[in-house]
Formats: structure tokens, sequence, C-alpha cells
């Protein structure tokens, strides 16, 4: 029976009624005596997170109460810090369950979301549009002007009045109404999205049982398909999936085009296939939902909202930025299609190159034109070594040392927690390792935090955090990576050392509370010390310690522009493709497919080039990945990190103390201060957009 929105809450107060005396034996509203209060998840079950979400909600409302019922005059504590202290057993829970439903989900753990996912919109609904509450903030708000706040208590006013302002406090009660709607609507359709995909990524194998259809793979990537498919029953065969570090190598390698064709199809066309998975009509009624959830707020568009509190902060910019560097990425790609053409030409008489050859002919203009074949690279990236690499460059640059811990509790096989400690040896936080895929996880790369950092009553609060990824995990027990995928180990420790170093005092202000298009500044630009040759020399070693020859990483180097022309305009593709669906004004229908088609046509795209992450799956922004009209971000951060990267390099050393200690002040001081401050700060001057440019090797 479909239940509706007034039915779910009552039946969850029914349910918080009659689960009061079990509160007490429910793990995630107990006290944790773990290890710097870690999530005993060996205690946590499905069935314990609905009555923890409602206990919690009914606390935090309380505790909203509270302030409301303050009879002193409103103030900075009594009010603005008491609220964001406020919730805290609620972001306790959330932290585990939102990670759980990313890293180790279950059908169980989405039937739950089903009640989870409207409680917790309606909840904040009724915290963001409490008229009460908001008069209070507002009345604080007003008086800024007669009060000497520090930075950090400036920031945190105005973010929070924003906040309640962006969320409808200042809308009358029947627009107000029409908003709960619009939110409890989206979050149904999101959760939805994000099924469908994770379904049919996970329902998807490619079986071969001909040895010669591996024709053209590395060795070791097809002994993990045979151990794949013997793990699945099906021993002697050799089964390739769509998580990337199957999918990438099988298109990159596999002699037999009509393979390469079929597994390409069935990851470019997820959740566009008819039937009950089928993402296009979800897709849509986002789109249209957030528009009329716009207009509700008084904006012409999604884009126009979602980028006010950013560095963008209009959509023009946005589509300047991205036209702009189309304008070089189309030209240069054009001419990558033409040689691989060539190639295929030769290989198939008359044959058209497709979007299934563009990884295939790349790689072999790569190792034609350098001499390079990255795949020779593997034995030097051992999984383990990239690890240590990346901490060890943390600990030159910052400070910050890593100790595995084998006595906190891991929630799934393989997953290690480690310690962080800074330069005095004081603890500074925690951080889960999750490497590799498994079908309970989600796909792609990311990461999360389960507690951020903060300070109250004098005591730190240090932050939990985890770095997710889906390396396939060798059966020979020593799992190499690709360049590609070493980086991404960079980019992800980059995202956890801006939450481990911050240094503020309020929740809403630390870590990566920053704005979206500030956000993967610090993920970025570690990426860049991945593959210097100094750093290289401390990690990139085979099995028997050797570190990967000089002449293999000048042939690295010489290929480490190549295909820029492809790998580029896929990104800033999509990043398009998000801002033309939230570009359009309430009331505007959307046919998923025509918009896609339209939007590429408009920037030239060629037909070879699908954006990285086609509308069905790009869960980025559909699903609830945080990026609607904000996957632009990732460029607008390269713009950052490319220009904040040649802080160091004019240095003559990139690892430069005085550098360093400029940058680690940018990335411990949250979102206290406006972005583009903090880096000019840090920089001196704003970045520069050719230093992009000559990161990418699309102009000198």
């Amino acid at each position: 029976m479909k239940k509706t929105l007034m039915t779910i809450l009552v039946s969850g107060l029914v349910l918080a009624s009659c689960s009061k005396n079990q509160t007490a034996d429910n793990p995630l509203l107990q006290e944790w005596d773990t290890p710097f209060q870690t999530a005993p998840f060996e205690k946590i079950k499905v069935e314990h997170y609905l009555p923890a979400f409602q206990a919690a909600m009914e606390e935090h409302n309380k505790e909203i109460q509270a302030i409301i019922d303050n009879a002193e005059e409103p103030n900075f504590e009594n009010t603005i810090a008491a609220l964001d202290y406020s919730g805290a057993t609620l972001s306790k829970i959330a932290g585990v369950y939102y990670n759980m439903m990313a890293a180790n989900t279950s059908a169980e753990l989405q039937k739950v979301h089903e009640e989870v996912g409207p409680l917790m919109a309606t909840h904040s609904d009724n915290v963001s549009m409490n008229a009460d509450l908001f008069a209070k903030i507002k009345k604080v708000y007003d008086a800024k002007d007669k009060q000497q706040y520090t930075g950090e208590q400036l920031a945190l006013l105005e973010k929070t009045y924003n906040k309640f302002v962006r969320s409808g406090a200042l809308l009358d009660a029947a627009k107000q109404e029409e908003l709960r709607k619009v939110n409890a609507e989206l979050t149904k359709v999101e959760a939805k999205f994000d099924a469908n995909l994770l379904q049919e990524t996970k329902a998807y194998q490619l079986v071969i049982d001909k040895e010669e259809n591996l024709k053209g793979l590395p060795q070791g990537e097809i002994e993990k398909a045979a151990a794949l498919a013997k793990e699945k029953g099906q021993e002697g065969k050799w089964i390739f999936t769509l998580d990337n570090p199957s999918f990438i190598p099988f298109v990159t390698y596999a002699d037999n085009r009509d393979l390469r064709k079929e597994i390409f199809l069935a990851r470019t066309n997820r959740c566009n296939n008819g039937g009950e998975t089928d993402n296009n009509e979800l897709v849509a009624k986002m789109a249209e939902l957030r528009a009329q959830k716009a207009q509700i707020l008084g904006y012409e568009t999604f884009a126009h909202y979602q980028l006010e509190d950013r560095m963008a902060k209009e959509p023009k910019n946005v589509f300047n930025l991205l036209e702009n560097l189309l304008s070089y990425s189309v030209k240069v790609a054009k001419e990558e299609a033409a040689q691989f053409q060539a190639l295929l030409s030769k290989d198939v008489p008359g044959a058209t190159l497709e979007a299934w050859d563009m990884y295939y002919y790349a790689e072999k203009v790569r190792q034609q034109k350098y001499n390079f074949d990255a795949e020779l690279t593997r034995p030097y990236f051992e999984i383990n070594n990239v690890r240590q690499g990346c901490f060890d460059v943390l600990t030159k640059l910052y400070g910050i040392t890593f100790t595995q811990r084998d006595d906190i509790s891991v929630y799934a096989e393989d997953v290690l927690a480690f310690e962080a400690k800074n330069e005095k040896g004081e603890h500074v936080g925690i951080m889960y390792w999750d490497p590799y895929t498994r079908a309970s996880k989600g796909g792609g790369a990311w990461c999360n935090e389960y507690r951020g950092q903060s300070r109250k009553d004098g005591k730190n609060i240090t932050p939990i955090i985890t770095v997710c990824f889906n390396y396939a995990k060798s059966p020979s027990g020593a799992t190499t990576l690709t360049a590609d995928e070493a980086l991404t180990v960079f980019h992800e420790m980059g995202h956890a050392i801006h939450q481990l170093l911050s240094n503020c005092t309020y929740p809403s202000v630390s870590g990566t509370n920053v704005a979206r298009d500030f956000v993967e500044l610090p993920s970025q630009i570690l990426e860049h010390w991945c593959m210097q040759p100094e750093v290289l020399q401390m990690y990139a070693k085979n099995e028997k310690g050797e570190v990967i020859p000089q002449e293999m990483v000048e042939k690295m180097e010489a290929a480490g522009n190549f295909n820029q022309g492809f790998n580029f305009s896929e990104i800033l593709a999509a990043s398009y493709l998000d801002m033309c669906f939230h570009s359009i004004k309430a009331g505007e229908k959307v046919n998923t497919q025509e918009m896609e088609q339209q939007a590429m046509a408009k920037i030239g795209m060629l037909t070879q080039i699908p954006p990285r992450y086609r509308s069905t799956y790009f869960s980025h922004c559909f699903g609830d990945g945080g990026y609607s009209a904000g996957y632009y971000s990732y460029t607008w951060s390269e713009t950052l990190d490319a220009d904040a990267f040649e802080a160091f390099k004019q240095t003559g050393n990139i690892f430069d103390a005085a550098t360093a200690a400029k940058f680690k002040t940018l990335l411990s001081s949250g979102s206290t201060k406006n972005a583009m401050e903090l880096y000019v700060e840090f920089r001196g001057a704003e970045p520069d957009l050719n230093a992009l440019l000559r990161n990418r090797g699309l102009i000198k």
C-alpha cells in the first residue's frame, strides 16, 4: 500500500511512542564506549535505524524548543551557537546511516529509507520553517552591526540566517506548505533514482566463455575476471562488470570490437532501457520540481538558487567558463578523433569511429606516439604503497601521520581504520579506508564524514571520516592500480586532509562545509603530487622494492597531457548538461533524452564523446550526490588547484614549508571566511585561468 506523507508521520509518531522502552537497547542511541567514540558497527542492525531517527528527531525538537523558550534576549550564544550545536544525536545517527547506505547497503536498508527519507525531509522543513525560531535568528542578525563578533562568529551568523531564508523562512504559510510538498517529493524521487542506478549497475555482467575474446587484455585483468567468475559460480569463464576498475580496462584493451560495444552501451544506457528501473521520468521530474522550488523561493531558475552562495554567483559565469574551455577542448578532441579514425580504418576498412572505440584507439595512439603502455606501470602502483605514499606526502606537507588501529570496529571486510596525529603527536581524527568494490557498495570513489570537527565547552571534537573506492581486489593479494587510479587515491585523500586539518569552533563552518565550487580545491591540488618524480621515488615500487624506472617516468610525463581533448570534453559536457537541466523555469516540461541531445548539439560535442555522466546515471546531480547545478565545480576548482600548485612549483620545491603552511591555513579555515578571500590570502591574487589550460596541455 502506498503511504501518504501524513500516514508516514503519524505511524512514525506511534512507533516512537511504542519504542520508548526499547531505546535503551538501541546502540545508535547509546553513548559509545569505543576508541574516540567510533561507531560499534557489529552491534548496529537495520531495525535500529528508524526508531533511532525518530527518537533523535524528538530530542532535536526539544532542543529547538528550548532555544525558542529561552526568556533571555536573543544573542549569538543562546540562539546561533545553540542551534548549531543542537541535533548532535541526530547527526551521529545520520552519519552512520548515510555512510552505510553508500558503502554497505542492502535491500532492507533501502526499504528503511522509504520512511527515513521523507521523515528527514519533513524534520528539516519543520526546523527551517519554524517562525518562532527564525524570529530569534533574525533579531540577532539584524543587530549584527552593533556587536563585536569574531570572523568565524559572523560567518556562522550570516550562514545560518541565509540558510533559513533559502529554506523558506520568509515565505507565507501557503508557500511554505507548497515548498514542503516539493521537498518531500524530491527526497522520494532522488532515493528511487539512486536505488535504480545501483540495481542496474550491479545487475549487469559481461560473461566471456571463449578465451579468444580476451585478446588484447592484460593478464592481470584476465585473472581478476576469472576470479570474479569463480566467485559467482561460473568457474572457467571470465566476468566483467560496469564498475570502473573492470569496465575501463576492457574498453581500453579488448580487441573484440563487438564486446567493447556491448559493455559500453550497457554502461552508457544504464537506467535508460524502459521498465521499472528507467530513470528518464525521474530525471525530468527532479528538474521540474527543482525549478518549481526555485520559483517558490523567488529565483529565476534552480541554477540561480544554487549558485547564489557559491564562488560562481550566477549561471552566466558558469556557462561562460564552460563554453570558453570547450572552445579549446573540442578542437583538440576533433584532432584526436581523426587520429583514431585512421587507425580504425586500417583495422576495419570502411568502419566509422564510435564511442566504444575511443578508449581503445587512444591507448593505441599513446603507445605508438609515446612508446608508453600504462599497464606496464601497474607493478609500481600497488595499492598499499600508493596509500602509504600519499600518507608520506601529507606528513611532509602538513605534519600529519597515520597509524592503523585494529581496535576500532569496521563495517565490512577489508576496511581499515587509521588514527591521524599532528606534528606534536596529538590526535586529530579517525579515517576509515575502504578500497575494494563489493555488491553492497555504490559505484565511484568518495570521502565523507561520520562526524565533523568542532569545539564545544573547551573540548575539541575531532573528525571521523571515510574514504571509499571501488578497486577490484586482485586474487593474488597484490592489487595494483593504473596511474589514473592512483590519482584518485590522492584526490579523495585531499578531501580527507581538508577534514582532518579543520580548526574551527562551530560545526556548520568547519571542514568541508564550504562553497561547493571551492570544496574540490583541496582534493584536486593533492593530485599534482601523485606523479611528481620525487614523490614517485617515495612510493612507486614493484614487489622487489625497485623504484619505477626513470625512462618509464619520462614516457609517462610525455604522455601525461595526451588525449586531453577527449578527457576534458567529456567532463565539460557533463557540467554543461547539468546546467541545462537546472536552467529551466518553473512550468517548463522536460524530455530527458531531448534535453541531453540538444545540450550536446549546442556545444558541438562529437558523437563519439558522450558526457562523462549521461542523465539517467548522473548521480552527482540527480541522486543524493549534492552536485545539482554544481558539477562544474570540479572544473572551477581545477582553475584554483592548477594556479595554487604553481605557487609551490615557483619556489623550486613542491614541499616548500612556507607555502605549505599558508595552504594549511586555507585548509584549516573551513568557511570562516569567503572562499575567494581565503584563496587570495594564500596566493596573493585571484586564480589565472591559463594555469588550468597549461596544466591540461591545451596551451603552452
